[in-house]
């Protein structure tokens, strides 16, 4: 058997990734390794990774309709808790349906295959998700990468556009940079060039828009922007995702997404979980509240301490550090002090911009918050930065 030269390029010390073992549950004091840390790099925004409503919710479900889905959902896989949860969802963000598929990677990778071919031109933002990236190149379309959340250079793009199937596709929350996408001047834009706006709202659902996601905050429509990729394993605390939106196009998905037609559906127990974790965010606005008062709380000790924080409303606070040893250093020395946070490098982002990616979550406490940008003080490099 041969083995691609790709495969077979050796890793570099600074590159090279590794999986750690988490100990007992996920949330803001977690065990790695047998070593307790404070975890600050993990997208359980509001805490509900370990609530034991959702594991009640789930234990339910799965007596009444067992651990497995068993099908995919067009054969026998598709029951009550995933009909309920997709109907939820819909009414939550004042959409038409929506779509269930077992991760927000395969909700991205089915949609962009379904509605761009090799005669489609679609026009992505240089720091989209991998997911968005690769549902491009799987279509077989002509990749337009603009500048990052650069409305203009986007306007001029489209303005030499050739091909009558267009897309426009963005995150909305960057995941590493924890930006915002200026998606108001994306739609515009969209509308005027007839092209078909798909958001991915992985990291604003359950945290922008007082839950609804960012899509909703920044005031777009079902017109606006017809079609949006949200995911349960970040602020809903559980595992999938959902495409949402206009029912023409949702109903085009169920016919011709191959990874929601060929996959396996979502356990029931999740889709149980994942519907208890969104009447709780809808019962209980004081979770996102905590989250973005903790978000409102770092900038603060930050500045307090003479550092400079990111300015952004988003519980992903990434430190621009610039070299990979760099952020490997500080993540290391973070770690000794009893924080768990990772160095970013690339090619998960750009070449030159290694970070820290701190997220926070409703679950911290200011005394977490505070002993963590106490020891930043003390073990970051003069020269390093908020995004």
């Amino acid at each position: 058997m041969t083995v691609s030269a790709k495969a077979r390029v050796a890793v570099t010390a600074s590159r090279r990734r590794a999986l750690e073992r988490r100990d007992g549950t996920q949330g803001p004091l977690i065990s790695i390794a047998g070593t307790p840390l404070v975890n600050f790099c993990s997208n359980d925004y509001l805490g509900l990774a370990s609530d034991p409503r959702l594991a009640a919710a789930a234990a339910e479900s799965a007596a009444q309709y067992g651990l497995g889905a068993g099908a995919a959902g067009l054969l026998s896989g598709w029951a009550e808790p995933h009909h309920e949860l997709a109907t939820a969802l819909a009414d939550y963000m004042g959409r038409d349906r929506a779509l269930l598929f077992s991760s927000g990677y395969l909700a991205n990778l089915g949609t962009l295959s379904t509605f761009a071919d090799r005669h489609s031109e679609i026009y992505q933002d240089r720091l989209n998700h991998a997911s968005l990236i690769d549902g491009v190149r799987l279509s077989g379309a002509h990749s337009v990468r603009y500048r990052h959340a650069d409305a203009a250079d986007l306007e001029s793009r489209l303005s030499n556009a050739r091909a009558q199937s267009r897309l426009l596709v963005t995150d909305t929350v960057f995941s590493m940079d924890g930006d915002s996408a200026p998606l108001k001047a994306l739609a515009a834009i969209a509308h005027q060039h007839d092209a078909l706006l798909i958001c991915d709202d992985a990291h604003g659902f359950g945290v922008a828009g007082q839950g609804r996601g960012a899509v909703v905050e920044q005031g777009l429509s079902q017109e606006d922007a017809p079609l949006v990729m949200v995911t349960f394993g970040k602020a809903l605390g559980t595992t999938g995702a959902a495409v949402v939106g206009r029912e023409d196009l949702i109903e085009t998905l169920l016919q011709h997404a191959r990874p929601f037609i060929y996959d396996t559906a979502l356990p029931p127990m999740l889709a149980s979980a994942t519907l208890a974790a969104l009447r709780i965010i809808q019962q209980e606005p004081q979770l996102i509240q905590t989250l973005h008062a903790r978000i409102r709380y770092f900038s603060e000790t930050m500045l307090a301490v003479g550092l400079t924080p990111s300015g952004l409303n988003s519980p992903i606070q990434p430190i621009m550090l610039g070299a990979d040893d760099t952020a490997l250093h500080a993540a290391g020395l973070l770690r000794a002090a009893g924080f768990y946070v990772r160095a970013i490098r690339p090619p998960t982002v750009p070449e030159g911009t290694a970070r820290l990616r701190i997220c926070l979550s409703a679950a911290h406490s200011e005394a977490q918050i505070d002993a963590l940008v106490s020891t930043l003080k003390r073990v970051l490099p003069t020269s390093a930065s908020g995004a």
